[in-house]
Formats: C-alpha cells, sequence, structure tokens
C-alpha cells in the first residue's frame, strides 16, 4: 500500500469510527419519530423547511448524546463482548476526543432548534440528553430503575417533534409519549434478558433481579397497557378507523409474543419479543400517519 493509500485509508478510518460513535441506527430511528411526530401535528399544513431543521437538531443532539454515552461507559464497554470493539474501548477514537465530539453535537443540536423551531423543543431536547446521559448512564450500573428512567428520553422525541410544530405539550403529544415510553420498556427488558450474561460481566443491572417468569410477566404487564393506550389516538381524532385496526393488530401481537415468553421463557421466544418491538415502533407511527393523511 502506498504512503497516499495509506494516508486515505488512515482518514476513512477514522472518519468511520466517529460515525459509529454516534450509533447511525439508533440515530434515525429517534429522528423517523420525531418526524412522524411533527406530521401528525402539523397535518395537513406540514411545513417542510421546519421539518427539516427538526431532522437537522434532533439528528445532532441524538448522536452526540450516543457518543457521549460511550464515552461514559468506556470502561464497561470494554469488558462486554458485544461492545468491547467500539472506537472508545478499542482505542480507535482516544476518550477526551469522543467525550469533545459528543458536547459539541449535542449543544449544536440543541441550539438548531432552539433558533429555528423554539424554546420548547429545544428544552425538550436538553432535558433529553441530560436524563440519558447524566442520570440513566450512570444509573445503569446501581439499578435496575435504570430501565423506566431510561425509557423516559427514549419516548421524548415524539414530544420533541410534537412541540416543534405546536409549540405546547397537550394531550396528544403525551399520548404518544406514553406509547413509546411503554414500548421502550418492552424492548429494553427483551434486550437484557438476552443479553444478561454480558450485561453481568459489566455490572450493569438493566433487568430486576428475580425469575425468568417476573421478568416476563413485567413485559405482559407492559404490552397490556399499551394495547387500550395505542388507541387513544383514535379516540382523540389523531388519526382514522385504518389505524385503530392496525394499532389493535399490532398491539395484539406484541401482547402474544409476549405471553408466549411468558408461558416458557427461551432465548429464542424473547428474541421474538425483541424483533416484534423493533417491528412495532415504525409499523405503528406509520399506520397512524397514514390514517390521519
Amino acid at each position: 500500500m502506498s504512503f497516499e493509500e495509506r494516508i486515505r485509508a488512515g482518514w476513512g478510518g477514522r472518519a468511520g469510527a466517529y460515525l459509529e460513535l454516534t450509533k447511525p441506527g439508533i440515530t434515525i430511528f429517534v429522528a423517523v419519530t420525531a418526524v412522524a411526530a411533527y406530521v401528525l401535528a402539523a397535518i395537513p399544513a406540514v411545513d417542510l423547511p421546519a421539518l427539516l431543521h427538526l431532522v437537522a437538531g434532533i439528528t445532532l443532539s441524538t448522536a452526540g448524546s450516543l457518543a457521549l454515552n460511550q464515552y461514559l461507559e468506556r470502561r464497561p464497554d470494554s469488558v462486554m463482548l458485544r461492545t468491547r470493539g467500539r472506537p472508545v474501548p478499542s482505542g480507535r477514537i482516544r476518550a477526551r476526543h469522543a467525550r469533545l465530539f459528543g458536547w459539541l453535537l449535542i449543544l449544536a443540536g440543541i441550539g438548531h432548534l432552539w433558533f429555528w423551531l423554539g424554546w420548547l423543543p429545544a428544552l425538550i431536547t436538553a432535558i433529553a440528553a441530560l436524563l440519558y446521559d447524566g442520570v440513566y448512564t450512570p444509573l445503569k450500573l446501581r439499578s435496575a430503575l435504570a430501565t423506566p428512567v431510561g425509557a423516559v428520553p427514549g419516548a421524548l422525541p415524539a414530544l420533541i417533534g410534537w412541540t416543534a410544530h405546536t409549540e405546547a405539550i397537550d394531550a396528544r403529544g403525551m399520548t404518544l409519549f406514553g406509547i413509546l415510553f411503554l414500548w421502550q420498556l418492552i424492548h429494553v427488558l427483551a434486550l437484557g434478558w438476552n443479553l444478561r450474561r454480558d450485561y453481568e460481566r459489566a455490572g450493569f443491572q438493566l433487568i430486576p433481579p428475580g425469575s425468568d417468569r417476573l421478568i416476563a410477566g413485567l413485559m405482559v404487564g407492559h404490552a397490556a397497557a399499551l394495547l387500550p393506550l395505542s388507541v387513544v389516538p383514535r379516540v382523540l381524532g389523531m388519526s382514522g378507523s385504518v389505524y385503530l385496526a392496525g394499532a389493535l393488530v399490532l398491539g395484539g401481537g406484541m401482547l402474544a409474543v409476549s405471553v408466549a415468553f411468558m408461558l416458557d421463557p427461551t432465548k429464542q421466544r424473547c428474541s421474538r419479543v425483541f424483533l416484534g418491538s423493533l417491528l412495532y415502533h415504525p409499523l405503528l407511527l406509520g399506520v397512524m400517519v397514514a390514517g390521519a393523511l
């Protein structure tokens, strides 16, 4: 390999490591959530420039929060099989550089939202970053309460998108928040149970101590609460009958796979709960937006 090729490979590797630090898949997931909430609030008068500013601001702030999280968790990440190859524990990015990178992105995202969309979505974004990096991240090493605490910033993108248009928090916005809060609990419990050995190695306490059936029971309870709550957007006039049918099918499916895991708590069945949660989120938002058009 020539000197020039080594230089290009080095820069490509460095850029790729910084991109990896932002967890692009999760960042896109969060941005899609905020966009769906904005569109639901704005229909039929969607302001495209405002929507693009929302995407820019929340993408920057989310990427920064995730990068800062990897800086803060560099030591437990270094002992877990699934995370020890991440940019900071693997040495591809220095810890102080990851910290600076994360802070710059967070501040840029909050500032962008404040300048273009107002103080409320910017404030909610700041609260989400604070809860995620300042409360949830250290609490993971101390208590299973980290899971419900972490579900709050996980659901706040719905309110960020909603308030970017409405400039206020109302019952419809809080309904979206509640749906995503319960969804997040099921999602994280399924992930935590499947990865519990790796998490124990790092000292993470994302799932409560106790029997497998206790954890499965929590999944079922959250899924049972999620099903009627997902009907509320139809009651509030946020979407139509198509959404109602979709919500019942998706919620029933989520409850069914959770019950199946409770009856026979195996890794395969837990993986179905996790996969179901990954499908539930975008499909529910998609059918909600489609039903509102």
